[in-house]
């Protein structure tokens, strides 16, 4: 365990001295551990399942990067932190890091796709159960970004009396049409991420005119700059690339281009936000919006979509915008 504290060097909740702790979590499966990120007010001596957030990635860059790269001074983990929360962010086993399986040692096609949605859900498990047996805290909040929205509902819908509140942010559905499977056959093990493509992707749908002004170039320098670094093979290579299981495709295959759902938004009880963005293409806003009537038996649901942004919102100008509305939710009536 690494442990640190800083001031940050701003006024207000920014000015709260955060405590910083590193972890590596055994996961449920022998010779796997989880990195495990917690930070929380350094004054805090008393846990609460309402003020303990867990946070999971989707299916390309790794949590720590995604929840805790600072942009003027401040990531999303800070803002969390610096308003009373003891907020944890999770690496999946493969991403950034927690330990990366055997195959990707190996050439991509010598082995099948790992690191699928029941394997990041048996992480997710591992990690809550960690943070429950902590605190001596018996539920926390989960907070799941594109595909780790559907391992936190799945998680949630399996396991509803651990979970207090529920985000899902860009959360994925049923696609309309449904895309062709990008495989013919066998989906390799992992793939090969290159940094000089992702501004492209990130950006996809966004106006031309608009581009420096929901994102200005220092930031996503910034967020790039700590994805890429994530991988240690990776981050030496010329262009640096990231490697990245290839679960989410066998979920694809298996679950929502075959017509099935990966998790039943029935069984989920507990309150829930959906967070969309307007320019989101990974994840369009129709399919929050086909979700939402879902979750039924929800003990209250909200849906937000948020102009000007696109699947990576919390990197973007309306970032502040996207923070408070969720505090908001997590602040709720209990």
């Amino acid at each position: 365990m690494n442990t640190s504290s800083y001031y940050a060097k701003t006024a207000d909740w920014r000015s709260h001295l955060v405590k910083v702790e590193d972890f590596m979590v055994p996961a449920h499966d022998a010779a796997i551990e989880l990195y495990v990120r917690n930070k929380h007010l350094a004054s805090m001596h008393e846990w609460q399942a309402e003020r303990t957030v867990l946070c999971i990635h989707g299916s390309t860059y790794p949590g720590h990067a995604l929840y805790d790269t600072p942009l003027e001074g401040f990531s999303w983990m800070d803002y969390l932190a610096g308003h009373g929360y003891d907020v944890y962010v999770l690496d999946i086993r493969g991403y950034g890091k927690s330990t990366r399986p055997a195959e990707m040692l190996d050439d991509p096609n010598d082995n099948s796709a790992i690191v699928d949605g029941e394997t990041g859900v048996r992480d997710v498990s591992a990690a809550v159960d960690f943070i429950l047996a902590r605190r001596q805290i018996s539920r926390l909040c989960l907070i799941g970004w594109s595909w780790g929205a559907s391992l936190a509902g799945r998680y949630t819908a399996e396991n509803p009396e651990k979970v207090d509140r529920l985000v899902l942010l860009g959360p994925m559905w049923f696609q309309v049409p449904v895309t062709l499977d990008p495989f013919p056959r066998k989906i390799p093990a992992y793939r090969i991420v290159k940094r000089d493509r992702a501004l492209a992707r990130w950006l996809q749908g966004v106006p031309d005119h608009k581009r420096e002004l929901i994102l200005p170039p220092a930031w996503s320098q910034a967020v790039l700059d700590a994805i890429w670094s994530s991988d240690p093979l990776g981050a030496r290579a010329d262009p640096p690339f990231i490697r990245v299981p290839n679960g989410h495709y066998l979920d694809w295959r298996n679950f929502w281009s075959a017509g099935r759902p990966f998790y039943d938004p029935g069984k989920i009880l507990t309150p829930v936000l959906l967070v969309q963005a307007e320019w989101d293409v990974e994840t369009p806003p129709y399919m929050a919006r086909t979700l939402f009537p879902l979750l039924a038996n929800s003990r209250g649901k909200q849906y937000i979509c948020f102009g000007e942004g696109t699947h990576l919102p919390l990197f973007e100008r309306n970032r502040l915008n996207v923070f408070a509305a969720i505090q908001t939710f997590l602040e709720g009536l209990h």
